[in-house]
Formats: structure tokens, C-alpha cells, sequence
């Protein structure tokens, strides 16, 4: 998704989330996304101090699109969970899918202490505490368990789209909802 501010930054951005989402962060360099966002070398650096920086940027951004979109969704409680899971399946099953940025970023930076790995845990973090906060609005008995339960899911739903077939992960999510939410 591009950001909204236009330039030599925003194409840097757009192409470098293009190229580390369908490639991988490490199998891409500077020098490439300098020549596809067409820029010079001197505008890189002036935007970003390092390829660390630009990865940081990249997963700061996809996290604020999740926040936005996720915050828009109607609803409280149960019917708000529902519709998160609805979208994070229904992204999960489309053409070009490669997993959860967060996921995938995290899984090329094994360090625990690096910046990358930071933003992944505000991002989980984040989101176990958005479910939290919809399962105590809809009454579960145990919102702490189950905000566990759901940012697992979450992250299946990531890997299980990129791989299942078309519709399976829709629908074992949606079974897995039913039975953690009529508990």
C-alpha cells in the first residue's frame, strides 16, 4: 500500500515495500531500490541513514495501514472480531499473498535486540491488546487467554493462507472463531 506523501521519499518507501514484501528484506539491496525508485544514491541517504532505517520505515507503515484499517471496522466486541478475521482472511487467500510482513521480517532478523524485531513485538503487542480489548467488550469469560488465542490465529492465518488452498484458511479461521468466541 503507498503512503499518501508524494516524492522522492514516498518512491523510495513504495518501491522498497514492493520489493521486501514480494522478495524478502535481505535478498534486496540499496543499490536496487535506488535505481527502481529512481533516485540518487545522495536522496537515499538523505531519507534513510541505513537499509535498517528503510526496513523500519516499511514495517512502521504497514503497521499504521493495519492500525487505520482495523480501527474503521464497524462494530464492537464479537462482530468486530469477526470482521478483522474476515479481512485478515480474505487478504490472507489473495493472488501475490507472501505471509505477514511482520512475520516474514521477523524471521530474517533473528536478534531479539535489533530495531526490527521491536517494531514486530509493538505490532504484536498492539494487536493482542486491540483483541483484548474487543473480547472483554463482548463479555468472554477470559479476554487475556483469548487475545493469546487470537493473535496465534492471526499468525496461521498468515502462514496458512500463503500455502493452503484457496478457502480453507476462511474457513478454519471462521471454525476456529466460533469456538474460542462460544466458550
Amino acid at each position: 500500500m503507498a503512503p499518501t506523501a508524494p516524492g522522492a521519499r514516498a518512491r523510495i518507501l513504495d518501491t522498497a515495500t514492493r520489493l521486501f514484501y514480494a522478495e524478502g528484506v535481505h535478498t534486496v539491496g540499496i543499490d536496487r531500490i535506488i535505481a527502481e525508485a529512481a533516485v540518487a544514491k545522495a536522496t537515499f541517504y538523505h531519507h534513510f541513514k541505513s537499509k535498517d532505517a528503510l526496513v523500519c520505515a516499511y514495517l512502521t507503515e504497514q503497521y499504521e495501514l493495519q492500525r487505520t484499517a482495523f480501527a474503521a471496522l464497524p462494530g464492537q466486541g464479537r462482530e468486530k472480531i469477526e470482521d478483522v478475521f474476515a479481512r485478515i482472511a480474505e487478504v490472507s487467500e489473495q493472488p501475490g499473498f507472501r505471509g505477514c510482513p511482520f512475520l516474514n521480517a521477523a524471521a530474517e532478523f533473528a536478534d531479539p535486540g535489533h530495531p526490527v524485531r521491536a517494531i514486530v513485538t509493538e505490532h504484536r503487542a498492539w494487536f493482542e491488546s486491540l483483541m483484548r480489548r474487543l473480547l472483554e467488550e463482548a463479555g468472554h469469560r477470559d479476554p487475556g487467554g483469548g487475545a493469546r488465542f487470537l493473535l496465534l490465529l492471526r499468525d496461521a492465518a498468515a502462514v496458512s493462507g500463503a500455502l493452503d488452498p484457496a478457502g480453507r484458511t476462511r474457513e478454519t479461521v471462521d471454525a476456529a472463531l466460533r469456538r474460542l468466541l462460544t466458550a
